[in-house]
């Protein structure tokens, strides 16, 4: 029991064999990056299982975050929690807001909902959560 290993999160992979069949059709196809037949062919199964015209893929979670944060013209203060991947507080900084900290519930590592008013200031714009291992805020 000693060398058994327990990861927080592990991630959900594909068979090995099924994989490499797609894998060797992008190498030959010569495109693996942007707009490429996978992407698209995801893009459009996304839209008809979500029943809506248009959807976008983002490479990470950085430029979703940067995007939306543009799109919706947040200023001033962004609430979050410390507890999240670095992206989340570069987005925020990088669209020239002020991240302002909420700590996390300790039962779930979501931000805590029963301190994000006490942060809520003339100045906030927008409350950013992240959900934690799956967990949703």
């Amino acid at each position: 029991m000693a060398d058994k290993q327990i990861t927080v999160t592990a991630p959900l992979l594909p068979d090995l064999e099924e994989f490499n069949v797609l894998l060797k059709e992008i190498w030959d196809s010569r495109w693996v990056t942007n707009n490429g037949r996978f992407h698209q062919q995801l893009e459009k199964e996304l839209c008809d299982y979500l029943k809506v015209p248009y959807i976008s893929l983002f490479t990470n979670g950085t430029l979703p975050l940067l995007t939306a944060l543009q799109a919706l013209d947040i200023r001033g203060e962004v609430i979050t929690t410390p507890y999240s991947f670095v992206a989340t507080t570069h987005s925020i900084w990088w669209n020239g807001c002020t991240p302002v900290f909420v700590d996390i519930d300790p039962s779930t590592g979501n931000i805590d909902p029963s301190k994000i008013e006490a942060a809520i200031t003339p100045r906030t714009t927008a409350i950013m959560p992240v959900h934690v291992y799956g967990l949703v805020c």
